[in-house]
């Protein structure tokens, strides 16, 4: 499940106990990813903290889609599996959500759309290569300052989960499995799913 020994579900006390039960109420089980910061909850607590933040200021539509660019740029199957999973129960079909994550440009995306998951690609791959006209596009197409913070914070915040969940080794959760078969094999852009 992880490259590092976890806390057990019936070992899990004080705050590991609090963060298992959290997520086993929204999710319905503990997911890996809420096993791989059992060795600091406080950690996780922070992350939960920081995202929920970054959520809070966005169109939840646009949140997917700048998560699903970045996590798809990281490589980052558990991620990609999470956020795609979303849009294709809230916000897309299935095949919709399998061309947007295999190429947005040709994906019928609206010109606000493709150039936000333009700008998290770009943040999650080499932020350095971000410009003041990937910034300046995103305002002639109307999104204010603040929207185009929420982006990067976004993207920038997905480089961290991402990347803490694949160098512990955590792979996607067995559920996914029970996806469409191909939304499931063009979301697993990285680690294979768990169970197989």
């Amino acid at each position: 499940m992880t490259f590092i020994t976890t806390v057990a579900e019936d070992e899990a006390r004080d705050a590991v106990a609090d963060l298992y039960e959290a997520d086993r109420a929204a999710f319905g089980f503990v997911p890996n990813f809420a096993r791989a910061f059992s060795l600091r909850p406080e950690v996780y607590a922070a992350w939960r903290q920081l995202n929920g933040a970054i959520k809070a200021g966005m169109d939840l539509r646009r949140y997917e889609l700048a998560t699903v660019a970045a996590a798809r740029t990281l490589r980052s199957s558990y991620c990609t599996l999470a956020h795609g999973s979303v849009l294709a129960d809230r916000f897309m079909a299935p095949d919709e959500v399998r061309a947007v994550v295999a190429d947005h440009h040709a994906a019928g995306l609206d010109e606000v759309d493709v150039a936000v998951m333009d700008l998290a690609e770009k943040v999650a791959g080499d932020a350095t290569s971000v410009t003041e006209a990937d910034v300046e596009r995103l305002r002639a197409l109307g999104l204010s300052d603040a929207e185009i913070f929420d982006v990067i914070a976004a993207a920038a915040a997905r480089c961290f989960f991402s990347k803490a969940l694949d160098g512990l080794g955590a792979a996607p959760d067995a559920h996914y499995r029970e996806l469409d078969p191909e939304l499931r094999e063009t979301l697993t852009v990285g680690r294979p799913i768990a169970g197989g």
